[in-house]
């Protein structure tokens, strides 16, 4: 039996839909969230104008989740660190950035009632030294931006890779391939913007979705699970 596991970065608006989705097909997830980039109340997603300064993704300005309904939105997934503003390893110091994690952990933490050991290196940057630094923290993982065949295969687990994003092209010949070599875990991320609100990214990603739950050879599982699994071993 494979387990499936997934994580989606940034606490964008576009989550809402994410999570109903997953919702109806019984799956679980991870969410990695920058608290320091969230308002009180909801930003609205929405394309910008021609000049219309601030980020955006091809045009498409995710919005935020409020921190207002944080608990209601994420209900039944877990939550992990993506630093507090999105900081970047090796963009300020070790010392500033142990501290921006740690900062966002320690919010969610208070918020969700309980514990937040995972995270995810924004921008998909990490070093030796924030690696180990993180592990002494506390944290029992580090997802990358990096694809590997077999997850489970880590050298130090603050550096965890994934088999693939969710928009691949070839995510269902990777998730069959990783079936047909025994793997234990099959692993994809991405960040729920990228499908905007257009109707037919959506039914491509609920397709997969319910591909993996409809699968009687694998399961839904968490990340912390594939980490505390595979470190007992």
């Amino acid at each position: 039996m494979m387990k499936v596991v997934q994580c989606w970065d940034d606490g964008v608006v576009n989550d809402i839909r994410v999570t109903e989705l997953l919702r109806k097909y019984n799956a679980k997830a991870t969410f990695n969230l920058n608290p320091g980039l969230m308002k009180p109340e909801r930003v609205p997603s929405h394309w910008k104008t021609l000049g219309e300064p601030g980020w955006s993704y091809r045009g498409y300005a995710g919005g935020k989740v409020g921190l207002n309904e944080l608990t209601e939105i994420y209900d039944g997934f877990e939550v992990a660190s993506h630093c507090w503003k999105h900081e970047s390893a090796g963009k300020v110091s070790d010392e500033e950035f142990l501290k921006c994690a740690m900062d966002a952990r320690k919010y969610l933490e208070d918020v969700f009632q309980r514990e937040c050991h995972g995270f995810a290196w924004p921008n998909g940057t990490f070093t030796p030294t924030t690696c180990d630094l993180l592990l002494e923290a506390g944290f029992e993982y580090g997802r990358t931006t990096l694809n590997v065949d077999d997850v489970c295969a880590y050298e130090h687990p603050m550096a965890l890779h994934s088999n693939c994003h969710y928009m691949d092209s070839l995510f269902i010949d990777k998730y069959n391939a990783a079936k047909a070599a025994g793997y234990k875990y099959f692993y994809f991320w991405g960040h729920s913007y990228e499908m905007f609100e257009y109707d037919k990214l959506w039914e491509q990603f609920e397709m997969k979705i319910k591909m993996i739950t409809d699968d009687p050879d694998t399961e839904w599982a968490n990340v912390i699970d594939l980490v505390r699994e595979t470190k007992k071993n």
